[in-house]
């Protein structure tokens, strides 16, 4: 089963979707709420869903900052009556944009757009290398998943960094480029930062070294899922103290 969770501060539109999601075999209504600030604590806090529609358009917080804090935990998608912030809306790696009234058939295009995601993510082969287009036209260059550093992101584009040099990527998301990567190699530390875990050299409580010394910052909203990562692999001693 699909988990679903919805927040918008209209209550009309939380039942709009609610009853959408309920109606389709396969998904699950987990929760709601229509203040953004009890959503972001129980996403963050208790199992979090698989989905979360958030509409944009809210007081306290807005879903485009409520996004940037619960992304780690959940796969967003925004639900608007306004076309405008759907760039905006991407660049917070949301999976879809919902324009209100959502129509049944557009709700289910959304839906299977997800489960392909999934299936992609849970079928990649085990693979040691991919390709990408190099700045002469038809040229592409082989990129060494083993030999990637750390990925950093920018306005448009992507820069892999690799051990023998940095490769930019124009118009590739890090939620695109982080779907490729093998997760149990690969960590997301910050908005702006996908590091290899094999490259760690150090970590403190706000950044991470990395074996060529270079020192990234632990964003907040990255740091419980990275740290409980981190934590699994801590060898404890067992004796008394």
């Amino acid at each position: 089963m699909i988990k679903c969770y919805v927040i918008d501060d209209e209550f009309h539109a939380v039942e709009t979707l609610s009853d959408l999601i309920t109606s389709i075999p396969g998904l699950t209504l987990v929760g709601h709420a229509t203040n953004p600030l009890v959503g972001l604590e129980y996403i963050t806090s208790s199992s979090p869903p698989d989905l979360t529609f958030i509409d944009i358009n809210m007081p306290e917080l807005s879903g485009i900052e409520l996004a940037a804090l619960i992304n780690p935990f959940t796969t967003v998608i925004f639900t608007t009556a306004y076309e405008k912030f759907a760039v905006e809306a991407f660049e917070k790696d949301a999976l879809d944009y919902l324009l209100k009234p959502i129509s049944r058939e557009r709700f289910l295009k959304c839906i299977t757009k997800f489960k392909k995601q999934q299936v992609k993510n849970n079928s990649h082969p085990e693979h040691d290398y991919f390709y990408i287009k190099g700045d002469t036209k038809g040229k592409v260059i082989r990129i060494n998943i083993g030999e990637i550093t750390y990925i950093e992101g920018a306005l448009n584009y992507i820069i892999i960094h690799t051990t023998d040099g940095k490769h930019n990527i124009t118009y590739l998301t890090m939620g695109e480029i982080q779907a490729y990567l093998p997760e149990h190699n690969f960590s997301r530390i910050h908005r702006s930062f996908i590091i290899n875990n094999h490259k760690i050299k150090s970590i403190t409580d706000s950044d991470v070294v990395l074996i060529n010394n270079m020192t990234l910052t632990i964003g907040p909203v990255y740091k419980e899922p990275f740290f409980t990562r981190v934590n699994s692999t801590v060898i404890k001693t067992k004796r008394i103290h």
